[in-house]
C-alpha cells in the first residue's frame, strides 16, 4: 500500500503541476477567463506607459523646436512625422521577427523565469544612466516613441506569446516520461 503522501504528489500536467509563467501565473494552461483577463490588465497598462512616453517625448520635443526659426521648425516637424512613421514600422516588425524566432525556440518555463529575474535586476540601473540620454534625445524622442509603441502594440497583439509555446513543450515532454 503507498503512503498518505506519496499518492497525494499531484500528476503531471494537473493544475497543481503546471508552471506559473511569469505575468500569467498557471492561466496560460486553460486561457480562461481569467488569463484574458491578466493580458487585458497587461494591455491597460502598457496603453498608459505609452500614452506617458508619447506625451513626455512630444513634449520634450516642443521644448526642443521651439527654440528654432518659424522655416526650420516646420522642416523638422516633417522630418519628425516621416521618422516616426518610419519608426512604428520598424517596431513592429522587430518584434514580429522576434516573436516568430521565440516560437520557433520558445524558453522552458525556467528560462522564462531567469530571463524575468534578469530583466528586473538591471532595469533600474538604466532608468537612472537612461536620463541623461534622454535630454540629449530631445530631438528624436517622438521617433523613438514611435518604436517603443510600434514594438509594444505587435507585442500584446500577439496569439500567444513564446512562453507559453515553450510551457506547453515542456509539459508534453515531461508529462509522456511520467
Amino acid at each position: 500500500m503507498a503512503s498518505r503522501a506519496s499518492s497525494e504528489v499531484p500528476a503531471l500536467g494537473t493544475p497543481a503541476h503546471i508552471p506559473a509563467l511569469p505575468k500569467l501565473g498557471t492561466t496560460w494552461y486553460k486561457r480562461g477567463a481569467l488569463y484574458w483577463l491578466c493580458r487585458a490588465r497587461t494591455t491597460v497598462f502598457l496603453l498608459i506607459v505609452m500614452a506617458m512616453v508619447c506625451f513626455f517625448s512630444i513634449s520634450l520635443y516642443q521644448g526642443f523646436r521651439s527654440e528654432m526659426p518659424p522655416t526650420v521648425r516646420t522642416v523638422c516637424d516633417w522630418v519628425q512625422v516621416v521618422a516616426a512613421c518610419v519608426a512604428l514600422v520598424w517596431g513592429w516588425v522587430r518584434q514580429r521577427r522576434g516573436h516568430r524566432e521565440g516560437l520557433l525556440h520558445p524558453p522552458t518555463p525556467e528560462q522564462t523565469r531567469q530571463a524575468k529575474r534578469a530583466h528586473n535586476r538591471r532595469a533600474p540601473g538604466l532608468v537612472a544612466a537612461g536620463r541623461g540620454l534622454v535630454i540629449l534625445a530631445a530631438p528624436v524622442m517622438p521617433a523613438f516613441a514611435a518604436y517603443i509603441v510600434g514594438w509594444l502594440v505587435a507585442w500584446l497583439t500577439v496569439r500567444e506569446y513564446p512562453s507559453e509555446v515553450g510551457a506547453r513543450r515542456w509539459l508534453q515532454e515531461h508529462g509522456s516520461s511520467a
